[in-house]
């Protein structure tokens, strides 16, 4: 398996925080199915961490649209809705492209120097060969390089949660798209923009990386 860089992902210190990074993936990748009950001593025995942790982190989650509890009947991971589709790219259409045109004009030299190097890691992948699993852990990766390097961390907050909820979308669709791949390995040219200060450029691949993503999957349903 093509091992991927150094994640970008903060270090939780809490249990909490660790219980809520470990079953944000899970709901992410559906791991946890949607709509399949949450298991709160399960998921505290398999996390070796004890239940308050775990329901802390699922208050976390359910604000992130990610799960959903009711009264009396327990919580449950949120169904995906193609609907949501649209409203999601909506904001995605806007807020990527604001991301990717920051992080060109305005990050550090030894960001865009970390950018470059994940577009040369990335450019030496066969994607085409990558299982689902590690294909979509490339795309989040490098969304979240994007965002981190904007320097904004209320944008960054409001993508990480929107493009979360984007990728479920694109796990749920992925064995019946052709050339999946294709958007993952798309994204060099992205980086590449980013990487050298060309802001302009940046700003356009993103968006136009959104739209193609909205188009791909709608192409499927």
């Amino acid at each position: 398996m093509t091992a991927l860089p150094d994640t970008d992902e903060p270090e939780y210190s809490s249990l909490a925080g660790k219980a809520y990074a470990a079953i944000r993936d899970r709901l992410i990748m559906l791991d946890i199915p949607p709509m399949t009950a949450i298991d709160d001593v399960a998921l505290a025995r398999s996390l070796e961490v004890g239940r308050t942790p775990v329901r802390e982190a699922l208050k976390h989650l359910e604000v992130d649209r990610l799960v959903v509890s009711y009264p009396r009947r327990g919580t449950f991971a949120t169904g995906v809705d193609i609907t949501d589709l649209a409203y999601i790219s909506d904001i995605r259409v806007q807020l990527e492209p604001l991301a990717a045109r920051r992080a060109a004009e305005s990050a550090s030299a030894a960001t865009l120097a970390g950018i470059a190097e994940l577009a040369d890691a990335l450019d030496g992948v066969d994607v085409a060969t990558l299982d689902r699993d590690t294909l979509m852990r490339w795309d989040l990766h490098v969304h979240r390089a994007v965002y981190s390097a904007a320097g904004n961390p209320h944008l960054e907050d409001t993508l990480i949660r929107y493009d979360n909820l984007a990728t479920r979308i694109f796990c749920l669709f992925l064995d019946r798209m052709s050339h999946f791949d294709q958007h993952v390995g798309e994204h060099v040219d992205l980086l590449r923009a980013i990487a050298e200060r060309r802001p302009d450029e940046a700003e356009e691949r993103a968006r136009e990386h959104v739209i193609g993503f909205e188009k791909a999957i709608r192409a499927v349903v």
